[in-house]
């Protein structure tokens, strides 16, 4: 018997090995499964076809819209769903499951930009954009990574000057997902005085100039763009009036980085299940491969990593529900479910032996993607040195000049 992509992705069964699931309420199971029948009706069937050509999937925005995951857990009055940090995390984890690149755009969308309008933002500012945000009737980006300024964002150097009762902004933003297609931009920048403020940028600003980043090997669907801010005239009520340095910046990130934890722990699930259905359905010597002693080992260590992952997200889901969760527990929350998926991608691939290299086996586009998840919401290497901070009271990073440490208190 033949052995084909569409007969394996019939055969996988969502992994909970250890009944996680029973630690889940009535209604985070029913976000989770709605998210999932969505993600295997509309985003797998496609997902390889627009990684391969990296078109963006449009035509699935409506659909992310109508199902609330879309600024999840911000309030109904402004058109969100309101869900609880648990709910919204396995809800990425099943949109991950489907298409790292689709998940990336949530994290921009959802986890920077939106959140940044609603913490950041005045009443107005929120009313005007939150509630079309959240339906993808408009589309947000967050400018705060540059050329020169990655991991230490402190030293950014786009400059905001007041000029004629607003602003003037200049600077280059680099990586920044969804800007060629965004109507607003959440851009960060030095005002006269030297401080980090955050600022809405309306997309057609003839100051604003958004170009796709060409010729990507992780990351495909998703667009990231080179930003140019010049003689980029915004009004004064464009700024965020809570944005107030480079901590409110960083209280941003810290809520993305928890919904790349699951992304992580979504990609990582999906590349077990294609690899135990396909070590069931692919026979050699005359047996299913899933009877190997190698092949069950490596099935063994994927699905002991994922279980452990489980356990985590839930956990770290219901501290940050209960408002105990500090930057420390999420870079670590991401380091360790993201540096799985990377080795558990990587293994799925080697059970599925040359078919492991095909798109439509899903396991090989996830490696990739799982590249820029690595990458992004804080490298691998400086979530690991702010847990290292946290329990040894010594900042590995560099010595941090006055101004800067000053800044961060803010």
């Amino acid at each position: 018997m033949s052995i084909t992509s569409e007969r394996t992705q019939q055969e996988k069964r969502p992994v909970d090995l250890i009944n996680a699931g029973s630690l889940l309420s009535d209604e985070e199971k029913r976000v989770r499964d709605r998210v999932r029948e969505f993600v295997d009706r509309e985003v797998i069937p496609t997902a390889a076809d627009y990684w391969d050509r990296a078109q963006f999937p449009f035509g699935l925005l409506p659909g992310l819209g109508e199902l609330g995951l879309v600024g999840g857990t911000l309030p109904g009055e402004y058109g969100c769903a309101g869900w609880n940090n648990v709910a919204y995390g396995l809800a990425i984890a099943e949109l991950a499951r489907g298409s790292g690149s689709l998940a990336t755009f949530l994290h921009v969308q959802s986890g920077l930009a939106m959140t940044a309008i609603h913490e950041l933002g005045s009443e107005e500012q929120k009313r005007r954009w939150l509630p079309p945000m959240a339906k993808c009737e408009k589309i947000g980006c967050f400018g705060l990574t540059e050329p020169g300024a990655g991991s230490d964002p402190g030293s950014l150097s786009t400059t905001a000057v007041e000029k004629d009762g607003g602003y003037v902004l200049s600077g280059e933003k680099k990586w920044i997902g969804n800007a060629s297609f965004s109507d607003v931009a959440v851009i960060w920048a030095r005002t006269d005085d030297g401080k980090i403020s955050g600022f809405l940028v309306e997309t057609d600003n003839p100051g604003f100039q958004a170009d796709v980043l060409p010729r990507k090997a992780s990351q495909r669907a998703a667009w990231q763009t080179h930003i140019m801010l010049e003689d980029c005239h915004i009004p004064e009520d464009a700024r965020l009036p809570k944005a107030r340095g480079l901590g409110s910046t960083l209280s941003i990130l810290t809520h993305s980085r928890y919904g790349v934890g699951w992304d992580g722990l979504g990609q990582a699930a999906d590349c077990y299940e294609m690899a135990l259905a396909y070590a069931g359905e692919r026979e050699q010597f005359g047996r299913p491969i899933a009877s190997f002693q190698l092949v069950q080992q490596k099935l063994v260590e994927m699905v002991n990593e994922i279980s452990l992952s489980q356990l985590l997200s839930i956990h770290v889901g219901r501290l940050k529900d209960a408002g105990g969760l500090d930057p420390a527990t999420v870079s670590l929350f991401k380091m360790n479910n993201v540096a799985k998926a990377r080795r558990i991608a990587a293994t799925a691939r080697e059970v599925l032996g040359g078919n492991g290299i095909l798109l439509d086996y899903r396991v090989m586009e996830h490696m990739a993607d799982i590249e820029g998840v690595y990458t992004y919401e804080g490298t691998n290497d400086v979530n690991t040195l702010i847990v290292g901070q946290a329990i040894t009271g010594h900042r590995a990073f560099s010595s941090e000049p006055p101004q800067r440490a000053e800044e961060r208190t803010e």
